[in-house]
C-alpha cells in the first residue's frame, strides 16, 4: 500500500507566531492502516487525522513531511495527488454501490 505526500503551500497556517507551509498525506487504498502507521511514525496524533470521504489525509508541516518521506511516503504533485484522490473516491463509492 502506497501513502503519499503532496507540494507544500501556503493555506495560512501560522505556528508560533510565523507562516508556514504545510501538506497533505494520504493513501490510494481503501484500507487508511498504512496511512495511520506512516503517521504514527512521524509523531502524529490520530485525532489531528482529517476523515473526509472524499479524500482523507493528515496535515503535515514541513519536518513532519521530511519524515514522512524517510519512512517511505511518496512524493507528488498537486494534479497527481487530485489524480489518486479521485480514483481512490471511485473504488470507495464502487464498493459502496455493491
Amino acid at each position: 500500500m502506497a501513502v503519499y505526500v503532496d507540494q507544500l503551500a501556503e493555506w495560512g497556517w501560522i505556528i508560533r507566531g510565523r507562516k508556514t507551509s504545510s501538506c497533505h498525506m494520504f493513501t490510494d487504498e481503501e484500507d487508511l492502516t498504512s496511512l495511520h502507521d506512516v503517521a504514527q511514525l512521524i509523531g502524529m496524533k490520530r485525532s489531528w487525522f482529517q476523515d473526509k470521504k472524499a479524500a482523507p489525509h493528515y496535515d503535515l508541516t514541513p519536518a513532519r513531511r521530511a519524515e514522512a518521506i524517510k519512512h517511505g511516503a511518496i512524493e507528488v504533485g498537486r494534479a497527481e495527488a487530485v489524480s489518486i484522490w479521485r480514483a481512490r473516491r471511485a473504488k470507495v463509492l464502487q464498493r459502496e454501490v455493491t
